[in-house]
């Protein structure tokens, strides 16, 4: 069997792209508890009524390309015919007999997608610009939108590699790009990558209303806990409205550390959950989203997977296969500053899970979005605790099969969940014994004991005068 290596000449984020915005302080109270004694582990609450951002569907400010060249296509001749690791372990085969994600739109907010490669047929729709005028999306300069909507939705054509959901509609919205720079004006500070939450809110609104069940999300803000902003609100209060107004399933990736100055600052690696290191947005939304951590191929969490008590679920983040961004075949990596890496990251764990998602949707169409994000948890693979989850994997690793056949009570109607009851345990009689029934039964059984010793002594007597006699 042949194999070969499919690579890009330029530079491509391979985890994901930091949005200009200032990061949020996280809170578990409502905004009227004294700051001192808020955890720093889960956002502040939605105000009653928030409405979403207005979506205008064009740039914030006007960018401008930097010197930095697009992404471009190494791959030649070369074909990459085994299934990736991650493919046979999630057992999509399997999972595509009940479910390939026909008629379900997932929307991909990233860098673009580049609609030319044959994997995709002609399922890409240019759904939003927000970096670079009227390119509608489907202009991918960075190439890492093309191959994350790959993971999440390529067809197999040669070779074995396919996307989890291969007949899904992709609908391409282009947010961010480090291909793009804005040099600042009297009203806004300079950014040196395009994308800003503000932005990323008005992505996801539009990507909503455009009908998109599945909105993924492979970037991140991260960086240590700071002020919480009306950015960061107006992302809160989209993602809310994609939710339980539009019933999209939002799909985040969990967040990476920090790579080629790209990423989390710190580890999450601290006793206290609710005082942690780094927060990660929007994936520390967790009440709203499913947040989606790496696993490697030997089953443990990527080194480089940020740990949270957000985190949803997890999937695999490492070795990855998808298209070739510029090209019509596939690529296994990237050509970076730093030399030839692999594909990694939760950027790329992220779209597995919004590819199954879209084959759960497709599944059990009756399902509001919350209760698929119940069923891909409940159906996970989970860690070996008490709880059945963790701060590194949530729920565990996504299983494809189990979310599409398990029969879950929950979904029932009218189904209650089962009330905690207080047992008493306590150890000394109750109160208010009838004691005359009791007297009763211990004469009883006094009684019967003499009878019994009375009988055996008589035998015993009738035994002894016959021996004499004999």
């Amino acid at each position: 069997m042949r194999t070969g290596i499919r690579r890009t000449t330029a530079a491509v984020t391979a985890g994901m792209l930091l949005l200009t915005g200032a990061l949020p302080q996280a809170s578990a109270q409502p905004s009227s508890a004294p700051a001192q004694v808020r955890p720093n582990s889960v956002p502040p609450d939605l105000p009653p009524n928030t409405e979403p951002p207005a979506d205008d569907g064009k740039p914030d400010v006007k960018y401008e390309r930097t010197n930095k060249g697009c992404v471009e296509s190494d791959t030649k001749s070369e074909l990459i015919e085994y299934m990736p690791w991650g493919q046979v372990y999630l057992n999509l085969e399997q999972a595509h007999k009940f479910a390939r994600g026909r008629g379900i739109k997932i929307a991909i907010i990233d860098t673009g997608v580049d609609p030319q490669n044959p994997r995709f047929g002609n399922r890409v729709v240019g759904a939003g610009e927000y970096v670079d005028g009227n390119k509608n999306g489907t202009d991918d300069c960075d190439g890492h939108g093309t191959e994350v909507a790959g993971v999440a939705a390529a067809a197999k054509t040669e070779g074995d590699f396919v996307g989890a959901a291969p007949e899904a509609t992709i609908l391409a919205i282009r947010q961010t790009s480090d291909r793009f720079e804005f040099k600042g004006d009297a009203n806004n500070e300079k950014r040196a990558t395009a994308g800003k939450v503000g932005t990323l809110a008005k992505a996801i609104v539009r990507a909503a209303n455009q009908g998109a069940k599945v909105i993924n999300i492979s970037l991140t803000n991260c960086g240590t806990p700071k002020g919480f902003s009306a950015d960061d609100q107006k992302l809160q209060a989209a993602i809310r409205y994609a939710v339980d107004v539009k019933d999209a399933v939002v799909v985040t990736a969990a967040g990476n550390l920090n790579e080629q100055g790209a990423g989390c600052p710190r580890q999450n690696d601290n006793l206290d959950p609710a005082n942690v290191n780094s927060i990660s947005s929007p994936a520390w939304f967790a009440n709203d989203v499913l947040s989606v951590a790496s696993i490697a191929r030997s089953g443990a969490v990527s080194s480089f997977s940020v740990w949270g008590p957000w985190v949803s679920i997890a999937a695999p983040g490492e070795e990855i296969i998808s298209v070739d961004p510029k090209g019509k075949g596939l690529t296994n990596a990237n050509v970076t500053a730093q030399g030839v890496q692999d594909i990694k990251g939760t950027s790329f764990a992220a779209p597995y899970v919004a590819g199954i998602t879209a084959l759960v949707r497709e599944r059990f169409p009756d399902l509001k979005a919350r209760q698929v994000m119940d069923r891909l948890k409940a159906t996970a693979l989970h860690p070996g605790n008490a709880s059945g989850r963790d701060h590194k994997v949530g729920f565990g690793m996504i299983n494809p099969v189990a979310a599409l056949t398990a029969v879950l009570p929950a979904e029932a109607a009218g189904f209650k969940a089962p009330q905690a009851k207080e047992m008493n345990t306590d150890v000394t009689p109750p109160p208010g014994l009838d004691w005359p029934p009791i007297i009763v039964a211990l004469s009883g059984i006094g009684v019967g004991g003499a009878l019994l010793m009375l009988t055996l002594i008589i035998r015993n007597s009738l035994n002894r005068r016959r021996g004499t006699t004999a």
